[in-house]
């Protein structure tokens, strides 16, 4: 019989790619969601029964304990830009975390592998660092040979940073954004998941660094984003001072209208992150130790943005029209 991987959070924005790709080397999958009825999209990755999605809250021990049953691995990819509710940064990111590790253990699981991020760090200024940090130690003390990605911004279809900006440019000349000068390496999801699979695989240890191949400024990623979306717009740097303010009164509004009206800039705790670098440290290990070569953004921003150019789908066709004309 083939092995069984639980994957927590498996049909979120990472770990549906790492789901493919379990499935993909003849594991069979059991993707670990809160609402299983909107995950059944994962049962596509594979065979009649391979690939299965289950109900699970990480907040809970029997919950987290009972779909790990018989599993030979687990995957945790649980974690919030935000905080929601009860799925706080503690809640989800350092106690559900420290939670699958410890059952796992308990279950006799001794292959993990953790998705954390660049920046986790005790001391850090923001709670979403902080947790990262603690959820890490958690698994650790848990599980010592688990393995331990930290990716820097993550691009991909699905993801919230390209979408999110992409989209503000709808709605005027002018882009804001907070952290111009801060420094990414943006990564693409399905490089963060095959090093998730090597991981599975045995063919990881250790805590990896996880970045794409250029490092580039918050204003420079706005600007490649503007190329492939054809549009021209001013990026606006909001000073963190003036940022700060903006963040408290969105976020007030957010909770004062009970999550109707969404803070789409940027929250008081994402402005905290926003003051540091989230690049590969020198000293760290990274893809090259696992052998894999990570896409360019450039190669990859086009295949899902065309949508937000001002004429969607049409645009290369106008363009091509317009190619004959002047020939």
């Amino acid at each position: 019989m083939s092995k069984l991987v639980t994957i927590y959070g498996g049909s979120g924005f990472v770990g549906r790619y790492i789901a493919r790709r379990m499935a993909m080397e003849g594991w069979r999958v059991r993707v670990a969601v809160r609402r299983p009825n909107e995950a059944l999209f994962v049962k596509t990755y594979g065979v009649v029964g391979q690939v299965e999605p289950v109900l699970c809250n990480i907040r809970d021990d029997a919950s987290v304990a009972s779909v790990m049953k018989g599993a030979d691995a687990v995957v945790n990819c649980v974690g919030v830009l935000t905080e929601s509710g009860k799925n706080t940064f503690e809640a989800v990111q350092a106690e559900g975390a420290e939670r699958i590790a410890r059952l796992a253990s308990d279950a006799g699981i001794s292959r993990m592998v953790h998705v954390s991020a660049i920046g986790a760090d005790a001391d850090g200024e923001s709670k979403y660092s902080q947790t990262k940090a603690k959820g890490e130690a958690g698994v650790l003390k848990h599980q010592p040979e688990a393995v331990i990605l930290r990716p820097s911004i993550i691009f991909g279809p699905e993801d919230e940073f390209f979408n999110r900006f992409a989209g503000m440019t709808r709605f005027g000349p002018v882009l804001p954004i907070v952290g111009a000068k801060s420094k990414f390496q943006p990564v693409y999801v399905d490089d963060v998941a095959q090093a998730a699979v090597a991981g599975v695989l045995g063919e990881a240890k250790g805590i990896y660094e996880l970045g794409g191949p250029e490092q580039m400024t918050l204003r420079e990623m706005m600007e490649q984003m503007l190329l492939v979306i054809r549009r021209r717009r001013l990026v606006l740097n909001i000073p963190f001072f003036a940022a700060r303010f903006i963040a408290f009164m969105m976020d007030m509004v957010q909770l004062l209208s009970l999550g109707i009206v969404k803070n789409v800039l940027a929250t008081r705790d994402q402005v905290k992150s926003l003051r540091s670098d989230n690049v590969v440290a020198e000293d760290a290990q990274g893809f090259d130790a696992l052998g894999i070569e990570p896409v360019d953004a450039a190669s990859v921003l086009p295949e899902y943005l065309w949508r937000f150019r001002p004429s969607g789908q049409y645009d290369a066709i106008k363009e091509s029209a317009s190619n004959l004309r002047a020939h």
